[in-house]
């Protein structure tokens, strides 16, 4: 989730360093801050996860089949080791997040309550398949991890869609304002330059509810423990890949 302005519902936590611009920046100097952050090490994982997926579900290695879900497996549960703790940044977010209404206000609390439970309940599920806890209650944690993942997704991609509106209705005003102005023969470089960042933020914005409903969709599968036509392999996996590719642009640009 993205930073907003003040008068919106922040979704990024605002003790985070500001994105930096990733034009003419050293290669190597880049992969390394990337690297040295949570995030960038998580989607790494997840894309190195989600292609080992799609090898198995689509049998493309039979020779290798046990050394792939070994490794599909051990990834998976480093992934959660790297969740510990991360439910503080959408406590923090609620915290000194400003709402332009009501209804965002009640969006925030679902799309970050429900991530922020996921976080937290993902914990014991690692401790569980880790086997420092009895697994005795290891179906019933997942179960619930999975639900409120898919709340949060519910809310993350309402929230997205309020604030694309917003956007193009910025965009429309520009456009006017610009028009107005080249009739009137008066520069309007910087309302341009404004147009332009609008525009990609749009795209990113568009690119980000592509993601969280991809991510919304595996959620539902582990809600339906794999049933349906929605929950095959090969599709998850695809879908787990896409969203995995996505979620490293979005580091990647923001380090």
């Amino acid at each position: 989730m993205e930073a907003k302005a003040s008068a919106e519902p922040s979704t990024q936590n605002p003790q985070s360093p500001t994105p930096k611009s990733t034009k003419n920046r050293d290669f190597l100097l880049h992969l390394e801050a990337y690297l040295a952050k949570r995030d960038g090490v998580d989607k790494l994982l997840k894309i190195s996860r989600y292609s080992t997926k799609i090898i198995l579900a689509s049998s493309l290695l039979p020779d290798s089949q046990t050394r792939l879900k070994s490794f599909e497996s051990s990834v998976g549960l480093s992934r959660k080791a790297f969740r510990l703790g991360k439910f503080i940044q959408d406590i923090n977010t609620l915290r000194f997040s400003c709402f332009k209404s009501h209804q965002d206000l009640m969006f925030s609390i679902i799309a970050y309550g429900g991530e922020g439970f996921y976080y937290f309940v993902e914990q014991f599920v690692w401790l569980a398949k880790s086997g420092l806890i009895d697994k005795k209650n290891l179906s019933r944690l997942q179960k619930m991890s999975a639900w409120f993942e898919f709340i949060g997704y519910i809310g993350s991609v309402s929230l997205k869609v309020r604030e694309l509106r917003r956007i193009s209705e910025d965009e429309a005003c520009l456009v006017s304002s610009i028009e107005i102005s080249g009739v009137m023969g008066i520069g309007c470089a910087e309302e341009l330059e404004r147009l332009r960042k609008l525009k990609e933020k749009k795209v990113m914005k568009r690119i980000s509810v592509v993601q969280d409903l991809a991510d919304g969709l595996m959620a539902l599968a582990d809600i339906r423990d794999g049933k349906g036509r929605l929950s095959a392999p090969l599709l998850i996996s695809s879908v787990g890949l896409v969203s995995a590719i996505i979620s490293t642009h979005k580091n990647w640009i923001s380090c």
